[in-house]
């Protein structure tokens, strides 16, 4: 390209704010990295909450919004009713038969069943199943409690981290090709040892990588000095 005195006044010109962006890039890394698992648990309570708040919306109500949250949800969970919590109903959990007990058409199929939402009598399911509601309840729980011993916990191994997600994957498999039915506690139980060993297993090397981060700034921003 001609170098022209333009081109010089426009790289002029985009050298401040370039260096606006790299300034609060440098101020925005080492703020994550202090704040990482505020943040993190911020976001586990929010994508929880949304979940509870589904049916807390149709029972208001206000079906546009649950719908929202509903189909958001649908890309992360299969969303069965018999696999889910309810919230307002006669039950917190059901079977299928008893499902359609109180209200589900029998003789439907899996897709035709993940649209139920439940009705007066069966209350509104929760966004999720609840294997995902106790990973995820595990994660933030595990993580509220990561931040009392953060400094002294050391990570635990792959070995452990399998042995504490088997029961899971055991759990899942047999029920996916019907050798058994799963039930409520065993989804939640074996949900919460997967969440709760992922936490021991990742956080701490977390923790440290972002304790280094910090590190480096402080150096930086002491030898700029």
């Amino acid at each position: 390209m001609r170098h022209t005195p333009g081109n010089e006044r426009l790289g002029a010109a985009e050298s401040p704010v370039h260096s606006t962006y790299a300034h609060r890039i440098n101020k925005l890394v080492p703020w994550i990295a202090r704040h990482w698992l505020a943040l993190f648990n911020f976001a586990l309570a929010l994508y929880l909450f949304l979940a509870i708040l589904a049916p807390v919306l149709v029972k208001a109500g206000m079906t546009t919004p649950a719908s929202v949250i509903y189909f958001a949800y649908s890309f992360m969970c299969h969303q069965l009713p018999e696999n889910s919590y309810f919230l307002f109903g006669e039950q917190p959990y059901y079977s299928l038969a008893s499902l359609e007990a109180v209200g589900l058409e029998s003789g439907l199929d899996l897709f035709q069943r993940r649209a139920f939402r439940g009705n007066e009598v069966s209350g509104y399911k929760i966004a999720m199943g609840q294997r995902l509601v106790a990973i995820y309840g595990s994660l933030l729980l595990s993580g509220l409690a990561f931040g009392l011993v953060r400094r002294k916990m050391r990570a635990s191994n792959l070995k452990i981290f399998l042995l504490f997600s088997l029961p899971m994957a055991l759990d899942g498999f047999t029920q996916l090709v019907g050798l058994r039915e799963s039930n409520w506690w065993l989804r939640t139980v074996t949900g919460a040892l997967f969440g709760g060993s992922s936490v021991w297993l990742a956080y701490p090397y977390l923790e440290s990588a972002m304790r280094d981060v910090v590190q480096s700034e402080t150096m930086r921003s002491l030898q700029a000095r």
